[in-house]
């Protein structure tokens, strides 16, 4: 037991400082000396890690102290927003340094699994966790930035140090106030929907057909209709750009349509044509598990084809149609691209109108309302994980 408690010991000893050795060189960068930040991050962490497991019996006192320890020090070079800091990095290094020592992470494990299977199970989630960190960082800093009582894109000494007076409302208010905001606003609530229902119709119509067997060159055909959601963007703004002005001249000169409502449907044209894919793509892979034995039971019993799809297939791939127009509805609503090529200032849509705010005026209000698209998305996700489970709870499938 003495071995093995060595052998436990040197690995505390090494990972605990290499842990403190990168949070050193995070310091030291920030202060103009990461080697130096490196060395005494790696020498404090390897000392605390010693003095920890060398009273390891009393682990709850020792991991209290290393967190007022690390508060302590965070509060004199940082401040207030230290405290935060330090009780994060407190709590996490001394459940880190007796998670180690203890072993604990085989606890769950296999016992058969070998050092380096156990070593790879966990870099593995580390590597998830850095990905996952890398990704929604941008957004974690957009959200705080929304609140700056001052007009600029970073933080402020007064937000830094958690006064309320750097904090303020007037970029939500700006939104919900000026009036080039809430047109722009009311043109995607206004296109978005209309979009959403003409992509869902369209592409629900054509999920189904694709999938009768007797429908000649399907992998073709598929091709084709999900190219939008494949082609450059820029690409097909410029097609469309082309083709729908070819329908606004038929539009306005041949009927007599009102220019402003001409620009309205090719907008909404195309963006329903940018949709399409995502609804093909979710309603056919709801068609996968449907069971065309019940359609043929219904003709059988005198249904109509309508009456079939209505009362027997449509409640079934239903998650699947809704989950296909969450993702047009979100493809519509965040497009910039093409309703710049086709559509005309009347048209503006809210992300037409935050790209214009950034290129020529730098407003803040542009955080606020990124901060509004992104409570919206993930509203959108968390129903589309509702729809997922309900679906498969449909088909059977226990819900991971």
């Amino acid at each position: 037991m003495k071995v093995v408690s060595e052998k436990s010991s040197m690995l505390v000893l090494i990972l605990t400082g290499l842990v403190g050795g990168l949070l050193g060189l995070v310091i030291g960068i920030a202060n103009g000396s990461g080697v130096w930040g490196l060395v005494i991050g790696s020498l404090l962490a390897i000392l605390v890690s010693f003095t920890g497991i060398s009273f390891s019996q009393n682990e709850t006192k020792v991991r209290y102290i290393i967190c007022a320890l690390l508060i302590v020090g965070s509060f004199y070079y940082l401040g207030p927003i230290g405290i935060i800091l330090g009780v994060s990095l407190g709590w996490f290094f001394g459940w880190f340094l007796f998670w180690l020592f203890h072993q604990r992470y085989r606890k769950n494990l296999q016992p058969y699994l070998t050092h380096g299977q156990v070593l790879w199970h966990y870099t593995f989630r580390v590597i998830c966790g850095v990905i996952f960190v890398f990704l929604i960082t941008p957004i974690l800093v957009v959200m705080p930035l929304s609140f700056n009582a001052q007009d600029f894109f970073t933080f402020t000494p007064e937000m830094l140090q958690f006064d309320p007076a750097g904090y303020s409302l007037k970029h939500y208010r700006d939104f919900f106030t000026n009036n080039e905001w809430q047109r722009s606003f009311k043109n995607s609530l206004l296109i978005a929907p209309i979009a959403t229902l003409v992509s869902v119709s369209l592409g629900t119509l054509a999920a189904i057909g694709l999938s009768q067997s007797h429908v000649p060159f399907k992998r073709a055909i598929t091709a084709i209709l999900i190219s939008p959601m494949i082609v450059p963007l820029i690409i097909s703004a410029t097609g469309m750009f082309f083709f729908y002005s070819h329908v606004g001249n038929f539009l306005e000169g041949t009927i007599g349509f009102d220019k402003n409502f001409v620009g309205y449907v090719k907008v909404i044209l195309a963006h329903s044509v940018l949709g399409i894919p995502f609804v093909i793509i979710t309603v056919t892979a709801t068609l996968v598990g449907f069971d065309s034995s019940l359609t043929r039971a219904a003709a059988n019993m005198g249904a109509n084809p309508v009456k079939t799809f209505f009362k027997i297939q449509m409640p079934l791939i239903l998650p699947g149609v809704i989950s296909g127009g969450l993702f047009a509805f979100i493809t519509s609503f965040d497009e910039v691209v093409v309703v710049m090529f086709v559509g005309s200032t009347n048209q503006k849509t809210l992300p037409w109108q935050m790209f214009t705010g950034l290129r020529e005026q730098i407003s803040p209000t542009i955080l606020a309302v990124a901060t509004i698209l992104v409570a919206i998305s993930i509203a959108l996700l968390i129903t589309l994980e509702m729809l997922r489970r309900r679906s498969e709870r449909l088909r059977g499938i226990t819900p991971s």
